[in-house]
């Protein structure tokens, strides 16, 4: 008879996310994950498999976590720029407040593993892309309603302020300096403006 699972494999994976995020992939060894877990080794491997199937498991559950939220937030009806501004402000005030240092999680892979591991690379430029998506979508949105200046692309728009934001993140880990992040922002949404 198949021996019942002892925990919740989805908080389980939760809390190696949350771990994850704090101390990165490479400071985190399997030894850790079984302390903060609370699971047995064989457990953790039979559920779960390695060490790096289940931080791709935990990226993974970090974009299901926040992509739908800046999705939703970006295609509300109405005028369209106002969300972007309102998400760009966001992810300055995360960055320049984060007292932790922790970062974003996709961001933190991207620079930890995305150059040397093809499968974080991919988990990392998915989230991007479903960013640069919806960022592209509402500023089309903002075009069409002449809520942005003539001849502003919105592809490349989008993708100018996913690099900021990203960089946001970076910055906000490495040096928090608060008011180096949030001029960039405003300069950036400067290039929104009308006028």
């Amino acid at each position: 008879m198949a021996r019942t699972k002892e925990f919740d494999p989805d908080a389980a994976l939760q809390s190696a996310l949350d771990l994850f995020w704090r101390r990165g992939y490479e400071a985190t060894s399997m030894a850790d994950l079984v302390g903060h877990l609370g699971i047995a080794r064989a457990s953790l491997y039979a559920t779960f498999g390695s060490k790096h199937e289940l931080y791709l498991k935990a990226l993974e559950r970090y974009g299901e976590q926040h992509g739908p939220r800046i999705a939703e937030e970006l295609s509300r009806p109405g005028p369209a720029l106002p969300a972007v501004r309102g998400l760009v402000a966001r992810f300055a005030e995360e960055a320049a407040g984060d007292d932790l240092r922790r970062g974003c999680f996709v961001t933190n892979t991207a620079v930890e593993l995305a150059p040397h591991d093809p499968d974080a690379a991919r988990g990392v430029e998915e989230s991007w892309l479903a960013l640069e998506r919806a960022l592209t979508s509402a500023l089309t949105r903002a075009a069409d309603q002449g809520e942005l200046p003539p001849g502003r692309d919105p592809v490349a728009l989008a993708r100018m302020l996913l690099v900021l934001m990203q960089g946001m993140r970076v910055v906000g880990k490495a040096v928090p300096d608060r008011a180096r992040i949030r001029d960039a922002a405003a300069q950036a949404l400067a290039l929104l403006d009308r006028t």
